[in-house]
């Protein structure tokens, strides 16, 4: 787990091989595209690039118009301006006609860091997974990211897939293959399930690490994608352990610690706590800082998990 990679940058690389093996996929970027690592694809198929400029609602529309023509069309941006200058476009273009449209917004999560609150979106997981017939997917490192990004495309429908600015640790191994609507249990436990997704997932890791020094045997599950989310996967493991702790880079109001509660207290109810960004904006710092700050770290979870158990650090 010492291999630091941006899931944008695997985001990048899988265009390119989508580009090579299928004539069809386009991808378009709202002057983004250094950033989002589109450069990649546009360097490689310059028919098939499309910069949409600083207007991110005519991008959604371009890929749309791109869409009902046969294509499978990736729009690349920033999460914080396609779920927020762009929403209407994607709820009425995109995801109401259930065009094949594929919206990668990198730069997700307070991991942004020094770019500040504006730039810092933690509340699309839940504004995207509140649009009819949206599949949201979270990577939780590289491998992912590039599996989820080829799986994407084979995928007919829309699709968010939420990216990260800053590199993540590699937390699945090599074997790993990447299903939508499929969790997978990197760890097995019996006394509390942790459920994370994307940079929390390596989070989640480290803290089941640290509870073994308190006799704390903890199952992690990497909930990747968070919508459909994988009922079975969870209430299996939820009706062996007993208890949850859910951990996200987002907010804890609607995003994947909700989609949880949601499941938990209609098929199996028990006590759950949610790790995140409480009703508060982000703040600019360094992305290990702010991580401290927002209570997003190993040791967090450690204290949540022993306070569920009723223990203490």
């Amino acid at each position: 787990m010492q291999n630091r990679i941006a899931t944008r940058q695997a985001y990048g690389l899988a265009l390119v091989d989508l580009g090579k093996n299928n004539p069809n996929v386009v991808v378009l970027d709202a002057d983004l595209s250094k950033s989002t690592y589109t450069v990649k694809f546009a360097k490689e198929f310059p028919e098939r690039f499309f910069n949409a400029g600083v207007a991110e609602a005519n991008m959604i529309g371009m890929a749309a118009g791109l869409a009902t023509c046969g294509f499978i069309v990736f729009a690349s941006t920033f999460a914080i301006f396609a779920t927020q200058r762009a929403l209407n476009q994607i709820f009425q273009s995109i995801a109401y006609p259930e065009l094949n449209v594929k919206i990668a917004a990198s730069h997700a999560g307070i991991t942004v860091g020094e770019d500040g609150a504006s730039h810092q979106s933690i509340d699309d997981i839940s504004i995207m997974k509140a649009i009819p017939g949206m599949t949201v997917i979270v990577p939780a490192d590289s491998t992912e990211a590039y599996q989820a990004t080829i799986a994407a495309a084979r995928h007919f429908g829309p699709v968010y897939l939420r990216l990260s600015r800053a590199p993540t640790p590699q937390v699945l191994p090599e074997d790993y293959t990447f299903k939508i609507g499929k969790a997978c249990v990197l760890r097995e436990g019996s006394d509390v399930t942790i459920v994370a997704c994307g940079t929390m997932v390596y989070e989640a890791m480290a803290a089941a690490e640290k509870l073994l020094s308190h006799g704390i045997s903890a199952e992690i599950i990497n909930m990747s994608t968070v919508k459909p989310i994988d009922r079975e996967t969870l209430l299996n493991s939820v009706m062996k352990t007993g208890c949850v702790v859910t951990a996200e880079e987002h907010s804890v109001i609607g995003g994947l610690g909700d989609a949880v509660c949601a499941v938990i207290s209609e098929e199996y109810p028990c006590p759950v706590r949610k790790i995140g960004v409480k009703d508060q904006f982000g703040q600019s710092g360094k992305p290990e800082e702010l991580l401290k700050v927002y209570g997003l770290t190993s040791d967090d979870i450690v204290q949540i998990v022993l306070n569920l158990k009723g223990g203490r650090v």
